[in-house]
């Protein structure tokens, strides 16, 4: 393999169009296990110009459609969206929610017996994790969401208010014998008031860039892109129609694993779309964080009613199928990986999702409230044990 290349890898805002879709679908999904944390919910959205639809499929406690309307207008103003083209105050709600299917819903459901509750789906899920940052994540994509972060931080408290909430970034870093050792180009284009220009813009930015990125990643001027188009006035679900889990590279490795093809946002913790992909990263992650190894890829698979995976592939990146055979043993003999097994592990039956939306479900810090559970690294002392 070539060992010194240039990899590539974008974030988007909380206030791009499909994240301001995969944000009020887990805002559904936190209200409903708020309620009852057995609630099944399976939760689409479409934004546009001044319009928000939600559909899909729940079971659970019976909750006032008005509620549920109050808290996505909440999410949309904290968000930032009090524009012309789409206002949280003034933007048309639709819901289109019903009862689950009885036929998924007998797949899934466990009969009385935890252990036999089947996958919410057919599928395969992955995990991922390498010693590139302090978060065990790819340098690309953490740093993307960072910068994006940072922005979002001051536009609301201020500093930056002459920006809007939708924004992208992507970063371009040089890797030599597979380690990243700088940037080569860094790109951000952010909504902003008509009042300020291009430049004007870029000397808003440069500081909350410089603080992100490592101090000598910082790229030439020339490939420092800020609103290459020279003006992002009109932006969010009034510039482009949004949808729901459309960003799903953004949303795990930035492009630098492979991926299952399975969106995680609206998706109770039933749909192994969602908490095998966690369960992967979570093992991947200790597993690179012991010191076995400096990266590693994990599969899961499953089939929908059936409790168990149906396969586990591990890549470690070394010539090494001794280690790799040892270190599957470890995990099949230690961790449940049936869907119950999964939630129960992780305690993911929670209202921990919303925040999970925006800036990636993986490197992120876990929470108190139990958010984030799966980036937790109390298997060290496990993995170095048995390995």
């Amino acid at each position: 393999m070539n060992n010194n290349y240039i990899f590539t890898s974008e974030s988007v805002s909380e206030g791009h169009p499909d994240k301001v879709c995969d944000i009020i679908s887990d805002t559904v999904l936190d209200l409903y296990l708020s309620e009852f944390n057995e609630s099944r919910v399976a939760c689409e959205t479409l934004t546009t110009t001044n319009k928000v639809i939600i559909s899909g499929e729940v079971r659970g406690p019976k909750i006032e459609a008005s509620k549920i309307e109050q808290l996505i207008r909440d999410q949309i103003k904290h968000i930032g969206y009090e524009q012309e083209g789409f206002h949280y105050k003034n933007l048309e709600f639709f819901n289109y929610l019903h009862e689950q299917s009885a036929d998924i819903a007998q797949g899934v459901d466990s009969s009385g017996n935890e252990k036999d509750e089947g996958a919410g789906d057919q599928g395969i899920m992955f995990g991922y994790a390498c010693n590139e940052t302090k978060e065990l994540m790819p340098a690309p994509i953490i740093y993307s969401h960072k910068i994006l972060e940072e922005l979002a931080k001051a536009r609301k408290s201020g500093p930056l208010n002459l920006l809007g909430p939708d924004s992208k970034s992507q970063i371009s870093v040089v890797y030599e014998n597979g380690k990243p050792v700088g940037v080569t180009s860094v790109v951000v284009s952010t909504q902003h008031d008509a009042s300020i220009g291009q430049k004007e813009v870029k000397e808003l930015i440069r500081p909350y860039v410089k603080k992100i990125l490592p101090e000598t990643w910082i790229c030439p001027e020339e490939k420092f892109y800020v609103n290459p188009t020279g003006r992002f006035v009109i932006g969010g679900p009034d510039g482009d129609t949004g949808l729901t889990g459309r960003k799903i590279i953004v949303d795990t490795y930035g492009g630098a694993a492979p991926h299952g093809g399975g969106a995680f946002s609206g998706k109770d913790p039933t749909k192994v779309d969602r908490s095998a992909a966690y369960a992967a990263r979570y093992l991947a992650k200790n597993i690179v964080a012991s010191g076995i190894v400096d990266k590693c890829v994990i599969q899961l698979s499953y089939a929908i009613g059936v409790s168990q995976p149906l396969s586990i592939y591990l890549n470690i990146f070394q010539d090494n199928k001794n280690l790799e055979e040892k270190i599957i043993k470890v995990i099949q003999n230690n961790f449940d990986l049936s869907p119950r097994g999964i939630r129960n592990s992780l305690e993911l039956n929670k209202p921990i999702y919303q925040k999970t939306a925006a800036y990636g479900h993986f490197g992120r810090e876990p929470g108190s409230d139990g958010s984030f559970s799966w980036e937790k690294t109390n298997l060290v002392d496990l993995f170095k044990k048995e390995i």
